[in-house]
């Protein structure tokens, strides 16, 4: 595959957005940012009277907060997003080197209903072990007490 100046750019581009994305994720999360946005608020609410609780005051807080949770919801999907491929890609490595099959890798983009097909199937096999290792651990039982005996 070749590097194209439009493809390295875009690199540059979602390499840049990704790192603001990361410090701003870390940033929204810390107890700093919540006391700041309550101090904000606050700020905001008691000066309510100052201005009258006129529209534009209102209109302030308004604004403020949709803009807020306009860029967060960009800013938490790609969070999301980059965190569901790390922990698929840790996944499909532990599959891949375990002795499951390797056929389990790739199954999240299958439909919901072949997950749910594959989900079935997984607990049925699930129970059968269980039922095999408690008929197992029932002879162990009985034979270590007749051996006591």
């Amino acid at each position: 595959m070749s590097s194209t100046p439009a493809r390295r750019k875009r690199g540059r581009v979602g390499a840049a957005f990704a790192e603001v994305a990361n410090w701003s994720s870390r940033m929204a999360g810390r107890a700093g940012t919540f006391l700041l946005a309550v101090g904000l608020i606050a700020v905001w609410a008691i000066s309510g009277p100052i201005f009258g609780y006129s529209d534009t005051w209102q209109l302030v807080i308004n604004t403020g907060t949709t803009i807020i949770t306009f860029l967060m919801v960009f800013l938490i999907q790609n969070s999301q997003n980059r965190d569901s491929a790390a922990i698929q890609v840790k996944l499909d490595e532990l599959i891949r080197v375990s002795e499951v099959h390797n056929s389990i890798i790739g199954i999240e983009h299958l439909t919901e209903e072949e997950l749910e097909h594959l989900r079935t199937t997984c607990e049925q096999r699930a129970r059968s072990s269980a039922r095999r290792i408690e008929a197992i651990q029932h002879k162990a039982a009985s034979a270590a007490e007749k051996a006591t005996q």
